[in-house]
């Protein structure tokens, strides 16, 4: 039973990821959920008591697994240079997946005030990592500094998510060079 229930959560998170990547949080309903996985709408209240709760659950799932693959591309280089550069790359490069389309998504939208939490608590471990590279390179405000460049990236994944002019990869290369040459105190 309790397997069952594991597997039936983990199609209502993969269904609400699609939903929220393909039509933004307008789409994610319970009635869509409902017929996405099968289940009866009353069923999908089994597991989530409404779409903040969706939305915090996707946060928890989710934000690990990305955090985990920026920090791993970090941990595979060794100058701070480097470690900001896999930072900002790696970012950019999960902008098609599946998850963190949702999770622009969500950032999107109105929530309530513990998802908006948990996403500034997600979005605070990111930048955390990025810290020590640029105290590294010198910065005498190493966290200011990884703030913005976190703002450089976001507003390059939003420059990628609107489909605009340039490829992404001319996105993310325009954003790393202005990165690499801002680090530098």
């Amino acid at each position: 039973m309790a397997e069952h229930r594991t597997m039936q959560r983990g199609a209502l998170l993969d269904a609400a990821r699609s939903l929220l990547s393909e039509g933004g949080t307008d789409a994610l309903t319970f009635p869509a959920l409902a017929e996405r996985t099968g289940l009866a709408r009353s069923s999908v209240y089994e597991y989530f008591r409404s779409r903040a709760a969706v939305v915090e659950e996707l946060c928890t799932v989710d934000f690990p697994v990305w955090a985990a693959e920026v920090e791993a591309a970090m941990a595979g280089v060794g100058a701070p240079e480097a470690k900001v550069e896999a930072y900002v790359r790696t970012q950019l490069a999960l902008v098609g997946d599946r998850r963190h389309r949702a999770v622009v998504a969500i950032s999107a939208s109105e929530l309530d005030a513990g998802a908006r939490e948990q996403i500034r608590a997600a979005h605070g471990g990111l930048i955390a990592m990025i810290v020590e590279a640029l105290a590294d390179l010198g910065h005498e405000r190493p966290r200011l500094a990884a703030m913005l460049v976190q703002g450089m990236v976001d507003s390059a994944v939003r420059r990628i998510e609107l489909g605009a002019a340039e490829t992404p990869t001319e996105v993310a290369e325009t954003t790393v060079a202005m990165v690499l040459r801002g680090v530098h105190p």
